[in-house]
């Protein structure tokens, strides 16, 4: 008798416990956001309005800005080693949101998931007292009804502790080397077509003279096929050292420069003593 007083308490605790999981997560509050995001056809420089490099008009001080410059001239004359991506390094916030491959948002009442790198808790935590640095950092979100329908519209996200080595885009724009950026976004669908997602994303670091906003955009497509893309799997990339080469076709290490030198092979010379 008591084993079975037991056993119903048990099941009435379960359902109570399913019924508030279920009244906690309203998915009639929150926008839909189902489908497919990318970034449309525009390039991959971080602001999107703009052209990449210079042109960028980053508000960086000038200690920055001639990193910015010097990344540059590499990236010109053939050498990527100032980019973690290149020898397929996680791109980090924010460069993770400029959508290389398409994004698929999934939301619950406490974590709105960025599959398949990023997790933005909305449970109304409030920050640790210490946090591990991430690539994706970590990242606490507040939904906001901003229209006063009573659905949320907007998701107010903050984001720390980012691991570096890390850069905005492709072009090296940097980030500060105290690694104490720190992130605010608003994202939101657009009002005028439910197929547009904006993303307002603040940079606040010592690289920059002052906080740096710039929007984003992604395109939903709703019965979009989903693949895989590994990074490592045909990256032809090498970097040694501060020197950015290429592999060939049939494996062979190739320069990326002109009168670029050769990889130190001092310890291979040893070997062979």
């Amino acid at each position: 008798m008591l084993y079975r007083c037991s056993a119903a308490a048990v099941a009435l605790a379960a359902v109570i416990l399913a019924a508030a999981v279920a009244q906690a997560h309203d998915e009639t509050k929150y926008p839909d956001l189902r489908g497919q995001w990318s970034r449309g056809k525009g390039g991959a420089q971080w602001d999107q309005s703009k052209p990449g490099g210079l042109r960028q008009e980053v508000p960086l001080t000038p200690e920055y800005r001639a990193i910015y410059e010097a990344n540059i001239k590499a990236e010109f004359a053939g050498g990527e080693a100032y980019n973690p991506q290149a020898i397929c390094m996680p791109s980090g916030m924010p460069r993770m949101m400029i959508a290389y491959e398409p994004l698929e948002i999934i939301v619950t009442a406490e974590v709105t998931y960025v599959r398949e790198f990023r997790r933005i808790y909305t449970d109304g935590r409030g920050w640790p007292d210490k946090i591990e640095p991430t690539f994706a950092g970590y990242s606490i979100g507040k939904w906001i009804d901003a229209n006063g329908d009573g659905r949320y519209d907007v998701l107010e996200v903050e984001t720390r502790a980012v691991r570096g080595p890390h850069a905005y885009d492709h072009n090296g724009i940097p980030f500060h080397k105290d690694n104490q950026v720190v992130f605010k976004e608003r994202i939101y669908i657009d009002k005028a077509d439910p197929d547009i997602l904006r993303d307002e994303i603040t940079s606040i670091d010592n690289a920059l003279t002052r906080p740096w906003t710039v929007t984003r955009t992604y395109y939903r497509d709703r019965n979009a096929s989903w693949y895989e893309h590994i990074c490592v799997e045909d990256n032809h990339h090498v970097i040694i050292g501060k020197e950015s080469y290429f592999l060939s076709p049939d494996g062979l290490l190739m320069p990326t420069r002109k009168d670029q030198p050769p990889p130190d092979l001092k310890f291979f010379n040893q070997a062979r003593k």
